[in-house]
């Protein structure tokens, strides 16, 4: 990577590059001044860091964002960047019924890489990792052809059973937390250079950090959620590894997602899009998803029922013939 970073300051006193500033300066100045969250009992500067479970369990997930492929750097700054690889590891957490404590992140870049850039993505996410009362525990930085994060979200369960895909049974009701279909309409607009009103920017920003709905895996566990996943590849195909998971049909009624529809309707038609292939089918908006025998929590609404299998996912009774999600190796 050369040239102008957005979100960066050019004339920076951070506008080193990490190969003239050296890995152990840079990791230095990623670290200083920084608050640990009550739950990291040792953060960096040691070999491995230390993080606290109230009941002796801990919930891991890791996954890896590379430039390109997950983000381009003349669309998203890295404070963005920052913020969403965060946001898309916390959300794993949160769809085990589980509050995310703490991240151990690895950032690869090349060595041209300005100072300034790899502090922008440290603050974006320092910050990401602020609204979960989490923190950054540690890492590792290493010199790669592109941009590459990979982050390792570790969680506390509270002593509550984690929250499987595995549970779902007929009769219960399909529910969502969080927007369906705002990143997928972004990266629309973005990728064909569309502007338009003062909407679309709101899109496009969802695209670049997505908001899960934060404390809702928790509440769905307390609420008695039978199986839970988030969002990530799309609203379908999510909902098709807990159908597979439990061996049970799922039915989503779109009726009871048009709010979703509206929302991105008029970005649609300004790309020729049909705005259900992005509420359905539009991965990255890390909302979450869950069954539950009973009454809903606050924050959830219904879209769908349990069926009695074989397992599958139905679209208002039959099948769906547009886009189900995301495929990692397409």
């Amino acid at each position: 990577m050369t040239g102008e970073i957005p979100g960066t300051d050019p004339g920076d006193d951070n506008d080193d590059t990490l190969a003239r500033a050296g890995e152990f300066v840079v990791i230095d100045r990623l670290v200083a001044g920084r608050t640990q969250a009550d739950a990291v009992t040792l953060g960096p500067g040691d070999d491995a860091a230390v993080v606290t479970a109230t009941d002796g369990f801990t919930v891991v997930s890791t996954d890896m964002l590379v430039q390109d492929r997950h983000f381009r750097l003349d669309w998203s700054t890295p404070h963005d960047i920052g913020r969403k690889a965060i946001a898309q590891n916390a959300a794993d957490i949160e769809a085990m019924g589980a509050r995310a404590t703490a991240f151990v992140v690895a950032f690869g870049a090349p060595s041209d890489t300005s100072v300034a850039a790899a502090t922008a993505v440290s603050d974006g996410l320092w910050d990401e990792a602020g609204r979960l009362d989490a923190s950054i525990a540690g890492g590792d930085l290493v010199r790669a052809p592109v941009w590459v994060i990979s982050v390792t979200a570790l969680g506390d369960l509270g002593g509550r059973e984690p929250v499987r895909r595995s549970g779902a049974r007929p009769g219960d009701t399909v529910a969502v937390a969080g927007d369906l279909g705002r990143s997928a309409a972004g990266f629309a607009l973005l990728h064909l250079g569309i502007e338009g009103q003062a909407g679309f920017s709101e899109l496009r920003q969802r695209h670049f950090t997505p908001q899960p709905p934060y404390g809702q895996g928790v509440r769905a566990s307390d609420a008695g959620a039978r199986a839970m996943t988030d969002v990530s590849d799309g609203l379908l195909a999510d909902l098709g590894h807990i159908a597979t998971a439990s061996g049970v049909g799922i039915d989503v009624d779109t009726s009871l997602l048009d709010d979703d529809r509206r929302a991105v309707a008029e970005a649609a038609a300004a790309v020729g899009a049909d705005p259900w292939e992005w509420v359905l089918g539009g991965g990255e908006d890390h909302a979450l998803a869950a069954t539950f025998p009973g009454a809903l929590p606050p924050g959830w609404r219904a879209i769908g029922r349990v069926l009695d299998g074989p397992a599958k996912v139905v679209v208002d009774g039959g099948a769906w013939g547009g886009n189900a999600g995301w495929q990692s190796f397409d």
